[in-house]
């Protein structure tokens, strides 16, 4: 079982000794799936950067996000607290309006204290800014300048593209031919879906563009080897069954870690990891030192304190060079909102073996993101009317029971739910336990369903 070993309170100690020659590069982008990554398998989509990153440091086969929706996903990687505590529900933007809780500390602001020069450039949808600070807001042609400004201290630069999310954007040159990509068995093979991974697969190419020239600017500045850079996505693919769900497309993502002073190159590590465990390695590598926590005692339901949530992700620094470290087993997920509108709490555990995802609001209907339901590929699905799309059928995508099961060994599509088999009652126990676990030691506010429904 995964433990949560790694906190941060009010009490942190910096040595900025070890982190003064320590830089780090911390690129997202939106809505990149697994599926189209070189280093992940694409042959089709171009990714020469990226995939040249995998060769210089290691690629992880399995790494989670902690939910399947944009800003609640990034104020995780930017807190190492679960978006149910840090106060982020959902989308940050116009009229949705969530926000992080004021007392949370996040990895900018930690940063900071400990010597660190902070920027940050591209999409950036958290709020408030006062949580998230950085000192100075950058694009890609003003970084070589923000890097030399002072060279006396590290820096800390946060970059996020708006690709692949839809539209699509992607230059001319990039487009994709329909029918030399690969459709992901979550997904039908239907000319409407064809045409919107073509796309999709060209606005990744505009991300791997940007992130080269990060790369190239690092280089020229010398600063390169000296650097943390880590890749990754905020959520899946922007595609029905993956984005706003916790099913694997949605959740299991890619991610690449280059570590100064590496000694292995192109290592594939399978170790689980967990998008609250981002923020606490970008400290462990900073030499920012975390304080014991005072005596732990179970949060109460539905009540929060003004004491500064801790840390509830561990550092992975220690075992990157690793291929397959041992208790790195589990991880959680935990969605509530995407749009406003959108109100569908789902709690997950994810171990090797099986998944368990408890929908609390189950007697509601699934809510659609509005971009997913107009898009080309699940109206070309119900214009042909198809009973199924990828592994559900149409009928039960929107009407959800409370608990999905899967056995993700003998089921990796997540088609088959047991949670009302008989034989496998001891893994729902076991699960359902780990869940309302998971929730009381985080302090998540919608434990308190286990009592009143």
């Amino acid at each position: 079982m995964r433990l949560l070993v790694l906190f941060v309170g009010l009490a942190m100690l910096a040595t900025p000794a070890r982190a003064a020659d320590r830089n780090v590069v911390f690129f997202v982008a939106d809505d990149h799936g697994t599926e189209a990554l070189g280093a992940y398998g694409n042959r089709v989509v171009k990714t020469p950067s990226l995939d040249q990153l995998a060769l210089d440091g290691v690629r992880f086969t399995h790494a989670f996000a902690t939910t399947a929706s944009c800003s609640a996903s990034r104020s995780v990687l930017l807190t190492g607290v679960h978006n149910h505590r840090n106060g982020q529900y959902g989308h940050q933007h116009e009229y949705h309006h969530f926000s992080a809780f004021p007392n949370v500390r996040s990895l900018p602001v930690l940063l900071a204290e400990a010597g660190y020069r902070t920027a940050r450039g591209g999409k950036f949808h958290v709020a408030p800014e006062s949580v998230f600070r950085f000192q100075q807001v950058i694009t890609l042609p003003t970084l070589e300048a923000f890097i030399k400004a002072d060279s006396a201290k590290p820096f800390f630069v946060y970059y996020g593209t708006h690709e692949p999310h839809r539209p699509f954007n992607h230059d001319a040159e990039d487009r994709v031919d329909p029918r030399s990509v690969t459709v992901p068995p979550w997904l039908p093979d239907i000319p409407e879906v064809r045409d919107e991974l073509a796309l999709y697969e060209a606005s990744v190419r505009k991300v791997d563009k940007a992130f080269g020239m990060l790369v190239d600017t690092l280089k020229r500045t010398g600063t390169y080897e000296d650097t943390l850079i880590v890749y990754l996505s905020d959520n899946g693919a922007p595609f029905p069954g993956s984005k706003t769900n916790v099913y694997e497309p949605g959740i299991r993502l890619p991610l690449i870690v280059k570590k100064p002073g590496q000694a292995r190159r192109g290592i594939v590590n399978t170790a689980m990891i967990s998008w609250v465990d981002i923020t606490p390695t970008i400290l462990d590598f900073a030499g920012v030192r975390i304080a014991p926590p005072p005596p732990s005692h179970p949060v109460e339901p539905g009540r929060f304190t003004n004491e500064t949530p801790a840390i509830q992700g561990r550092s992975f620094l220690g075992i990157v060079e690793q291929q397959q470290p041992v208790e790195w087993d589990e991880v959680y997920a935990s969605h509530t909102f995407h749009e406003i509108t959108m109100y569908y709490p789902m709690r997950v555990v994810r171990t090797r073996t099986h998944k368990l995802i408890w929908n609390i609001a189950h007697p509601l209907p699934y809510p659609f993101a509005s971009d997913l339901f107009a898009s080309k590929s699940w109206q070309g699905a119900l214009a042909r009317k198809l009973a199924t799309f990828g592994p559900r059928t149409i009928q039960a995508y929107t009407p959800r029971p409370a608990f999905e099961l899967y056995d993700l060994e003998r089921d990796p599509l997540e088609s088959a739910n047991l949670a009302a088999d008989p034989k496998h009652a001891h893994v729902l126990a076991d699960l359902k336990a780990r869940i309302k676990a998971f929730q009381e030691r985080t302090g998540d506010p919608w434990v308190i369903k286990w009592r009143y429904e």
